[in-house]
C-alpha cells in the first residue's frame, strides 16, 4: 500500500509540475532609433510631420531640408520633415500628414525618428518624454495608453500623441505583428525617457 500511494504521489507531482503556466511574461515591444538630429529652433506655426517615400535615399537626402530626417524601414525610403500643414517635397510620394502636435518649447530640440516592432500583446514599460510624439502603423495595430484614455493607431493610420511629460505604456494590440514608426520632437537637454507610473 506504501509504494501503492508513493506511486501516486509522484504521478501527481510530475503532473502539477507539467501542468501549464497561469501567467505568461509579456514580452517587451522592440523600440530602435533609426536616426536623430539636435536643433535650435522650431519652424513657426502649429507643427506637423510630413511622411514622404522617395525611390533612393540619396533623392531622400536632396530633399531634406534643415528639420528634416531620413530613414529606411520595411524596405522603403522615408523622408519626414516639420513643418506647416500641406507642403511637399519635390521628386517624394506623400505617405501622410500628422498633427497639429502639442507644443514644445526648450533651449535646444531633438528630432528623432523610432522604430517600434513586436507580436500581438508585446508592450513597453510606463515612461515619459519631453515633448511630443506621433505615430504611423505600417502593419498590426499600436495602442498607447495614458492617463486620460488609450489611443488606437491602425495600419496606414497616423495620430498624434499626448504632449510632453504625459506617462503613457505602447502595446501592439492587432491580430498581426506590429510595425510603426514614431516621430519624435523632445526637449534635447532633458533624459530622451524616464521612468513614469500611469495612475
Amino acid at each position: 500500500m506504501k509504494r501503492i500511494l508513493t506511486g501516486m504521489m509522484a504521478v501527481l507531482v510530475c503532473g502539477l509540475s507539467l501542468s501549464p503556466r497561469t501567467a505568461i511574461a509579456q514580452q517587451a515591444l522592440v523600440v530602435e532609433a533609426l536616426v536623430e538630429k539636435k536643433i535650435k529652433e522650431l519652424p513657426a506655426g502649429p507643427l506637423y510631420w510630413r511622411i514622404e517615400n522617395f525611390p533612393t535615399r540619396a533623392e531622400a537626402e536632396a530633399a531634406a531640408g534643415p528639420v528634416a530626417l531620413v530613414a529606411q524601414s520595411g524596405g522603403k525610403i522615408w523622408l519626414f520633415t516639420l513643418g506647416p500643414s500641406g507642403g511637399s517635397s519635390p521628386g517624394g510620394a506623400k505617405v501622410a500628414e500628422v498633427g497639429p502636435l502639442p507644443k514644445v518649447v526648450a533651449k535646444e530640440y531633438l528630432l528623432r525618428i523610432n522604430e517600434a516592432s513586436g507580436p500581438p500583446g508585446s508592450i513597453t514599460t510606463v515612461h515619459t518624454h519631453p515633448g511630443s510624439e506621433a505615430f504611423y502603423v505600417l502593419a498590426g495595430e499600436q495602442s498607447i495608453r495614458t492617463p486620460d484614455g488609450t489611443i488606437r493607431v491602425s495600419m496606414a493610420q497616423s495620430k498624434t500623441g499626448p504632449g510632453g511629460d504625459t506617462p503613457l505604456q505602447v502595446s501592439s494590440t492587432g491580430s498581426t505583428e506590429l510595425h510603426a514608426l514614431v516621430m519624435f520632437v523632445v526637449d534635447a537637454t532633458k533624459p530622451f525617457s524616464s521612468p513614469a507610473k500611469l495612475p
